[in-house]
C-alpha cells in the first residue's frame, strides 16, 4: 500500500493550496480518508476526514470554512483544498486511510491503517 501526498509548498498568509494524496495497493473506496498535520514540536493532529463514498465529512474546528476535503474514487485520490491559509497552518500534512470507518475514532491517528509520507506546508506572515 502506498499513499503519496503532494501539493505542499511555501505560501503567504491568505493564499491557497491544494494537496493531493494518490493511493495504490488498496481498495480505495473501502477506506475513510483523513488528513492530519504535525507542526514542529507538536503532536500530530486531526484536520479532516471523508467517508468512503464522500457523503460525509468531519472537520477539526480550525479547518471549518477554510479547508475542503474531497475524493475521486475513480482516481484513487483524496484532495484537501486549503484557503485563507494562516501561519498557524504551517505543518507537515499527512494523508491516511482507515478501514474501520468508526465515526467515534476517525479523529484519532491510531485508527488509521496506512499513512502517506507527508508534504510540507509553510505559511509566511
Amino acid at each position: 500500500v502506498q499513499l503519496q501526498a503532494s501539493g505542499g509548498g511555501l505560501v503567504q498568509a491568505g493564499d491557497s493550496l491544494r494537496l493531493s494524496c494518490a493511493a495504490s495497493g488498496l481498495t480505495f473506496s473501502r477506506y475513510v480518508m483523513g488528513w492530519f498535520r504535525q507542526a514542529p514540536g507538536k503532536e500530530r493532529e486531526f484536520v479532516v476526514a471523508i467517508a468512503r463514498r464522500g457523503g460525509s465529512t468531519w472537520y477539526e474546528d480550525s479547518a471549518k470554512g477554510r479547508f475542503t476535503i474531497s475524493r475521486d474514487n475513480a482516481k484513487n485520490t483524496v484532495y484537501l483544498q486549503m484557503n485563507s491559509l494562516k501561519p498557524e497552518d504551517t505543518a507537515v500534512y499527512y494523508c491516511a486511510a482507515d478501514s474501520g470507518a468508526i465515526i467515534l475514532t476517525l479523529r484519532h491517528a491510531a485508527a488509521y491503517d496506512y499513512w502517506g509520507q507527508g508534504t510540507q506546508v509553510t505559511v509566511s506572515s
